[in-house]
């Protein structure tokens, strides 16, 4: 049995799972209409189902939900609707984070502002999929609201839908793409080279520079060791690539495991000259 807490509006509905013993939102066309707070339901049909977290722990849902127009409510649910187009199934507690940024992208738009997102272009290749699906939102958010978002913005709405298909954190995405950035800038300095962004050797060697640090945060190590071979036939690949690894040491704070990084530099030397690997 669910109990109204709050109607959104003619498509949304806050409700209290008397079940569960927890908040939901109830998302589809006209499941608010003619309903009233404190009425009980057995079921919504034809409603899509949200639970909820907040940024703050014992944040109060019903503080946030009247923090946040309706309508962003409303179009974070049909980005999270076109993300499940793509990858199937996406955490639906990313709904209220989402709006609340939404919200909050669409009112520095109104106001002419703009909030930088520097690693934009980094996102752009690591979570691929996310952002194709992030700029479908920008046409949402265009046409539920008006507003038009930047590209910067579409970059922030990546890592929320990132963050429904894994266990990252927003925050901890943006600074894995921020550790990211800085590693590629010191192998471009290194190599007094930009490296060439839409090649596949690139692509590969920014998944890898993510996934090698998704392993030393959880503490894991890589048993393929090209660290011999690395430093035999291309020794400053193989102390860029160290330089590299004691850099995200530092900032991680954790140990990367020493055969990172010939795998590392395997990847480097692939980007810097696909011809000798």
């Amino acid at each position: 049995m669910y109990r109204i807490i709050k109607v959104l509006n003619n498509n949304g509905l806050l409700v209290y799972d008397e079940r569960a013993k927890r908040e939901l939102i109830f998302l589809g066309n006209g499941v608010g209409f003619g309903k009233r707070p404190t009425e009980k339901l057995a079921d919504i049909k034809g409603a899509k189902v949200y639970s909820l977290v907040t940024r703050q722990k014992n944040q109060s849902v019903l503080k946030v939900v009247n923090g946040i127009s309706p309508e962003f409510i409303e179009v974070a649910g049909r980005i999270i609707e076109e993300a499940e187009k793509v990858f199937h199934e996406v955490n639906h507690e990313i709904l209220l984070p989402m709006a609340d940024h939404i919200a909050l992208a669409a009112k520095r738009a109104r106001e002419n502002r703009q909030m930088a997102n520097p690693f934009t272009p980094d996102i752009r290749v690591l979570f691929s999929g996310e952002y194709s699906v992030a700029l479908k939102g920008r046409d949402i958010i265009r046409e539920m609201t008006g507003c038009e978002i930047t590209d910067d913005e579409v970059g922030f709405i990546t890592l929320h839908i990132h963050a429904g298909l894994s266990d990252e954190q927003v925050s901890v995405a943006l600074d894995t793409t921020r550790i990211i950035n800085e590693g590629i800038e010191m192998i471009e300095e290194a190599f007094g080279q930009k490296l060439p962004k839409d090649s596949l050797a690139y692509t590969r060697l920014m998944s890898h520079l993510y996934y090698m640090i998704a392993r030393t945060r959880r503490g894991e190590t890589t048993n393929v060791d090209f660290n011999d071979f690395i430093f035999t036939n291309y020794p400053k690949t193989g102390e860029t690539a160290r330089a590299v690894c004691r850099f995200m040491e530092k900032e991680l704070k954790k140990p990367v495991g020493k055969e990172e990084i010939g795998f590392l530099a395997i990847h480097i030397q692939r980007v810097i000259s696909p011809e000798t690997v």
